[in-house]
C-alpha cells in the first residue's frame, strides 16, 4: 500500500473505511491533530491503473480528471471547452490547424515547467500506444502532425478536418516526457505508470489499495487557479449501493455515484442528502460475441433481441427511457423513427429456426459488475427472457479489471456482456466511434464487434463538417447497426447522484459525470 504524508481523515471517515476492512492501524492517529477537508466518493468500480494512455473507464477518468491535466477542459451544461494547460488557442478557418498556447505557470508535480515537447510527446505516445483514449485522435491527429513551435506553443494539423476536435482533448492527458523516459522499461513506461504518475495536475496519488480504497492529497505543486478546499479525495471502493446509499445517509460519504433507482427514492427525505438526477448522453446496451460462440450467427442475436422482455428492463432501471437504436436520445443525427427491436416470440422463434440449435437447448455466459445491483437484475431479466427460447444463461458477477481483460479477445469475451457507456463529448461519433469501430475491438466499448459497412459510415460522419450531410450519414448508421444486431438495445438512464448538502460549488456537466472533478469543489 503507497502512502504520502499529505493528507488527513476526519474520524468518521476513518470508521467507514474501517468497515471496509481496514484497521485503524492503517491510517495513524496523526491523522486526526488536523482538521482538513477530505472528501469521500462511494464508488463500485476499481482504477485499473495510473497510466493517462491506457486506462479506461468512469474510475478511470476520475483518476486522470483529478491528477492529471489535459490541454482543455469542459465545463457547463452543455459542456464546453474552457482553458486547462491551454490557456488560449486558435483555429485555422478549415478546421484543420490549431495552435495552443500553454499557461506558463503550469508545472508537473516534480516541479518542472510544462512545455510544448511535453504535449508533442504525449499525443505521440497515446497514439503509439494505441490504447485507452487514443481511439477519439486515432486518424485525426498524426505523430508528425503535432509539433512543438517553441517551449509554450503547440500546433495541430490534423489530417481530416474533424468538428469535435476540441471536445475530445479534455481526454488526452499530459505526461512529463523526461520522467516517462526515465522509467520506459521495455513496454514505453507502461509497467511502471501501472502504479507511478508523471502529472501535473491539482492533486497526487496517496494511499492506495486496489480494491478498496484510492487516496489523493492537493498537490503542494499545484498551479491551477482558484479551487476549493478539500486537501484530499479518497475513492472508495463500495460494491452493494445499498452501502453508498448508508454511508450518504450517515455522512461517512460525501459522494455516491452508483445508487440505483431505489436507492434514490430512499433518499428522498433523508435530511441533509442532495439528490442529483439529470439526463445526460448515456447508453446502457448488452454487447453480444458477434465473432465466437453462438451469437456470431446474425440470426441467434436476432432470435435473442426479440426474445428480449424490454419492459422488465425499463421497469427495473427506474429515471430511464428505452434506447431507439444505437444512439443516445437528441444527439445530433439521431433518428426518433428508426425501427428497432421489441418483445416478440414469434419473431424470436423464427430467427432461432435458422440457426445451429433451433430448438434451442444451449447455454450462454453472461456476467455483470460484481455488486452492481441494476446490472444483476438486467442479467436475471435475460435469464427469464432466454428461457422462452430454451436457452438457459449462466450469469458470472466480475470485478471490472477482470471484465475488462475478458474483453481482450473473441475466445474470452462472454456471450453476453452489459456496458453503460457516457458519451466524453456531445457528438454522435462518440457513441459510434467507441462502440462500433472495429479499431476499438479489445477494448470494454467494442470487443469484438466488425462490420466494413460501419467502420466506413462512423468514418464518413467523423470526418464530414456539413452538418446537414453528417445527419444524414448517421441516419444510414443507425440502420445499418440495428439490421446487424450487435447489442440489445437498452434503456437510457438519467444519472443518478447523491451527495452531501455540504458538498459546495458543485455543478453538473453531461459528460462522464461520474467521473466528478473535484478541484473546485469545498465540504463545509
Amino acid at each position: 500500500m503507497k502512502t504520502s504524508p499529505h493528507l488527513n481523515l476526519t474520524r468518521r471517515s476513518l470508521l467507514a473505511l474501517a468497515g471496509v476492512g481496514l484497521a485503524s492501524t492503517v491510517f495513524p492517529r496523526a491523522m486526526f491533530a488536523q482538521n482538513t477537508a477530505v472528501m469521500v466518493i462511494a464508488s463500485g468500480q476499481d482504477i485499473p491503473n495510473f497510466d493517462p494512455h491506457t486506462a479506461t473507464g468512469y474510475s478511470a477518468s476520475f483518476f486522470m480528471r483529478n491528477v492529471y491535466d489535459p490541454l482543455v477542459r469542459v465545463s457547463g451544461n452543455p459542456p464546453e471547452p474552457v482553458p486547462a494547460l491551454a490557456a488560449s488557442w486558435e483555429a485555422s478557418a478549415d478546421g484543420k490547424e490549431y495552435t495552443f498556447k500553454l499557461n506558463p505557470d503550469a508545472k508537473f508535480h516534480s516541479g518542472a515547467p510544462v512545455t510544448a515537447d511535453d504535449v508533442v510527446y504525449s499525443f505521440q505516445r497515446a497514439l503509439r500506444l494505441a490504447k485507452g483514449n487514443s481511439w477519439m485522435i486515432r486518424d485525426i491527429v498524426t505523430p508528425e502532425g503535432v509539433t512543438a513551435v517553441d517551449a509554450g506553443t503547440v500546433k495541430f494539423t490534423l489530417a481530416v478536418p474533424f468538428a469535435p476536435f476540441l471536445q475530445v482533448l479534455p481526454w488526452i492527458f499530459i505526461v512529463e516526457k523526461a520522467v516517462v523516459e526515465a522509467n520506459l522499461g521495455t513496454d514505453d513506461g507502461q509497467t511502471w505508470l501501472l502504479t507511478n504518475t508523471a502529472a501535473s495536475g491539482p492533486f497526487t496519488v496517496g494511499r492506495f489499495q486496489p480494491g478498496t480504497l484510492y487516496q489523493l492529497a492537493r498537490a503542494e505543486t499545484a498551479w491551477q487557479a482558484g479551487g476549493g478546499n478539500l486537501a484530499g479525495v479518497i475513492w472508495q471502493i463500495i460494491h452493494e449501493t445499498a452501502t453508498q446509499r448508508l454511508m450518504i445517509q450517515r455522512g461517512e460519504a460525501q459522494i455516491a455515484v452508483d445508487l440505483t433507482s431505489e436507492d434514490m427514492d430512499a433518499l428522498k427525505d433523508a435530511p441533509g442528502v442532495v439528490r442529483v438526477l439529470e439526463p445526460e448522453y448515456r447508453t446502457f446496451s448488452i454487447k453480444m460475441n458477434t465473432a465466437y460462440g453462438p451469437c456470431s450467427d446474425i440470426n441467434m442475436r436476432k432470435a435473442i433481441s426479440y426474445a428480449t422482455n424490454y419492459q422488465a428492463i425499463i421497469d427495473a432501471a427506474g429515471y430511464a427511457e428505452l434506447m431507439t437504436g444505437p444512439l443516445p436520445n437528441g444527439i445530433l443525427g439521431f433518428n426518433p423513427d428508426l425501427a428497432v427491436y421489441r418483445m416478440d416470440l414469434d419473431k424470436a422463434k423464427e430467427h432461432l429456426a435458422q440457426t445451429k440449435t433451433p430448438e434451442g437447448g444451449i447455454k450462454l455466459r453472461m456476467v455483470h459488475v460484481s455488486g452492481l445491483e441494476q446490472q444483476r437484475r438486467w442479467a436475471l431479466i435475460m435469464l427469464d427472457s432466454l428461457k422462452a427460447l430454451n436457452i438457459d444463461l449462466e450469469i458470472m458477477p466480475m470485478n471490472w479489471p477482470d471484465m475488462v481483460a475478458a474483453c481482450k479477445s473473441p475466445e474470452t469475451f462472454p456471450d453476453l456482456f452489459p456496458v453503460y457507456q457516457t458519451a466524453n463529448y456531445g457528438d454522435p461519433d462518440n457513441i459510434a466511434y467507441a462502440a462500433y469501430h472495429s479499431s476499438r475491438n479489445g477494448g470494454w466499448q467494442n470487443a469484438v464487434y466488425h462490420n466494413p459497412e460501419v467502420d466506413a459510415l462512423i468514418e464518413a460522419g467523423r470526418s464530414e463538417v456539413d452538418t446537414n450531410k453528417r445527419i444524414e450519414i448517421y441516419h444510414k448508421f443507425q440502420e445499418a447497426v440495428v439490421a446487424d444486431a450487435p447489442d440489445i438495445f437498452g434503456v437510457l438512464e438519467k444519472r443518478r447522484l447523491a451527495m452531501r448538502d455540504n458538498v459546495k460549488n458543485y455543478h453538473f456537466t453531461p459528460v462522464a459525470s461520474n467521473a466528478i472533478e473535484v478541484f473546485g469543489l469545498s465540504m463545509e
